[in-house]
């Protein structure tokens, strides 16, 4: 993965969406999709975040990516999402159907939800259904772009008073700017 660090944290559908930074695209190779669900692992079924994928594996999420960027930018100006992008969203998802796989432990029957076909094909079903729950969610009108000039990275406040993507990151070189103005010498 490139040098900067991907945030991470955030819902599964935006910390997609925010590997598409000011300075590049974080997810440009297969490797830099490895590195990313490597961050996402625990987020992800084990299957899927222990994947080695490939190009057309990245094609699939990069195309997740633009459609649920899309209907969010939409949906932030206070806009209908584009029918295209929720169509292409539920495609994606119907192309590997999830089920709840019944097994059997020794003692008790279990259900674990998994969906099948190549690594791509429910690798983007899962990142789509995450898009999904994003912006089906009413919070999704709380989501906010960082104040800082030079980052367009987007965050769900956890508090009102949130500024930035990262208090280490953004909020930081923020503030040190701003010391920086008030001492500067004129």
């Amino acid at each position: 993965m490139s040098a900067i660090v991907p945030l991470t944290g955030e819902p599964l559908a935006l910390d997609l969406v925010n590997t598409r930074t000011a300075v590049g695209d974080l997810l440009t190779t297969s490797d830099d999709l490895r590195a990313w669900l490597e961050l996402q692992a625990g987020r992800l079924p084990d299957a899927q975040a222990a994947a080695d994928p490939g190009p057309d594996d990245l094609a699939a999420v990069r195309a997740v990516r633009e459609h649920t960027a899309n209907a969010l930018h939409r949906v932030l100006r206070g806009e209908p999402p584009a029918e295209a992008d929720l169509t292409a969203l539920n495609d994606i998802q119907r192309a590997a159907p999830a089920i709840s796989e019944l097994t059997w432990n020794g003692s008790a029957i279990t259900a674990q939800r998994r969906r099948t076909g190549p690594i791509g094909a429910p690798l983007a079903a899962w990142l789509a259904e995450a898009a999904a729950d994003l912006l089906s969610d009413p919070a999704v009108t709380r989501i906010r772009q960082c104040e800082a000039d030079d980052c367009v990275l987007l965050f769900l406040p956890a508090h009102p008073r949130r500024r930035w993507c990262s208090a280490a990151r953004c909020g930081n070189r923020v503030r040190v700017a701003r010391h920086y103005q008030r001492h500067k010498t004129v």
